[in-house]
């Protein structure tokens, strides 16, 4: 991957000491984190069930401790052990579904992390959306469903159109617009007859409930309770949600930026949150912005990539100075404006080849191209994340030019399927 900006010299700090990555996400900033572990002179360790499912480990020569990672005393054992081996700088995590493990782990060997108990809150949407609206903060009406009748009866209260999904999960998996009772009535027995995520962790029996937001979608990257950025999000088709492209930063006027960003900074203020990196989304509907989801987390989908390119923020890098009690490094010089966008799958298959990666990172502006997938690989159409095959990540003087040389690059990549078919219909 191309990076327009080099990572800062190695500071002083627990040099040589393991900084354990619980669990990773994959694709996007995963291999970053061991990359910014790495420029700071500390020796990234990722904790895994299966480092089979990130080629970057083995690419990179990263070093990995197999265990249960869902089992926390299993967590606090392989972390007792890097200490006595070396010492423990820290434990972090790029994957929504194990900051909270994380955070705890961190916090049981005295090293830096957020509030285990708000990242829970974080991580289950009902006591989110609680939450929030205890803090006043403006979100979608919403109900908790156990059954699909419940589902119903909620949607049928609140109004269609209504948003179904999990009340864990992330990058949009269950995530579907519902126009009328029997998409509702579908949905909700889908999502309630799930017993594992794509992780294979056990679901709660819970679904949530809202209204549809009308507006356009953005996000706001904020790090120790401040904006770092506002970010324009592209959505596919509903009635998914899939994103399929980012704009940083995003190009409203000054006055809708700072009213996104005080709205995603008073839900930290009432979730709790407010240490190291969090990830707020929103909708800005015809009475101003409206909070659909606040992440404990980096975000994903390249956008961390985009800020440093954009803004000369490396909020990667931020994320492992705070959690190993490191000085944060000063924005450096940057481009201005940057865009992310993403090659999706259109049907299924699997992959015979994967043309144009190469000239796409040739391209003019572009700092980032990376392929989710490879030869031999099934593609299966999922409505998330998932259906990302590709990525680009470009810059530009303004905010028409970084959209402009991304799609171009993104446009000379292509993934060729062996006995492809169409997907199935919604």
């Amino acid at each position: 991957m191309n990076e327009q900006h080099p990572r800062q010299a190695a500071q002083d700090g627990p040099q040589g000491h393991w900084l354990a990555f619980l669990e990773s996400n994959t694709t996007g900033t995963g291999r970053e984190f061991c990359a910014a572990a790495r420029a700071r002179g500390l020796r990234p360790v990722l904790l895994t069930r299966d480092a089979d499912r990130y080629p970057y480990v083995a690419q990179d020569g990263v070093d990995t401790r197999l265990l249960d990672t869902g089992d926390l005393t299993a967590v606090l054992d392989a972390c007792a052990a890097l200490r006595a081996d070396g010492g423990l700088a820290g434990v972090a995590s790029s994957s929504e579904y194990f900051v909270a493990a994380a955070a705890e782990a961190a916090a049981g060997f005295g090293r830096p992390a957020a509030d285990g108990a708000a990242i829970a809150r974080c991580r289950d949407k009902e006591s989110q959306r609680q939450a929030l609206a205890a803090g006043q903060v403006p979100v979608p009406a919403f109900q908790v469903a156990t059954d699909v009748r419940a589902a119903v009866e909620a949607a049928e209260r609140i109004g269609y159109p209504v948003v179904l999904k999990p009340v864990t999960g992330s990058g949009s998996v269950g995530v579907r617009l519902c126009r009328d009772r029997a998409e509702a009535e579908q949905w909700a027995g889908e999502l309630l007859g799930r017993a594992t995520d794509e992780r294979g962790n056990p679901v709660p029996t819970r679904i949530l409930v809202e209204a549809a937001v009308s507006g356009p979608e953005f996000s706001v990257e904020t790090f120790d309770g401040a904006v770092v950025a506002v970010v324009a999000k592209h959505v596919g088709a509903e009635p998914y949600f899939v994103e399929i492209g980012h704009d940083i930063p995003a190009p409203v006027p000054d006055g809708t930026a700072e009213a996104l960003g005080g709205t995603a900074l008073k839900a930290l203020t009432a979730l709790g949150l407010g240490w190291g990196a969090a990830h707020t989304e929103l909708r800005l509907s015809a009475d101003g912005p409206v909070v659909i989801e606040v992440n404990p987390r980096l975000a994903g989908g390249m956008i961390p990539i985009a800020v440093r390119a954009a803004l000369g923020v490396d909020l990667v890098d931020a994320v492992i100075a705070r959690a190993s009690g490191q000085d944060l490094a000063p924005a450096r010089p940057a481009a201005g404006h940057a865009a992310v966008r993403f090659l999706l799958a259109r049907q299924e298959g699997r992959v015979a080849a994967v043309d144009g990666v190469e000239e796409a990172a040739k391209a003019p502006a572009v700092v980032a191209v990376t392929a989710s997938t490879s030869v031999g690989r099934s593609v299966g159409i999922t409505h998330s994340f998932q259906d990302r095959l590709a990525c680009v990540v470009a810059t530009g003087p303004d905010a028409a030019a970084a959209p402009r040389h991304a799609e171009a690059a993104l446009g000379q990549i292509t993934v060729h399927l062996e006995d492809p078919a169409a997907p199935g219909q919604p």
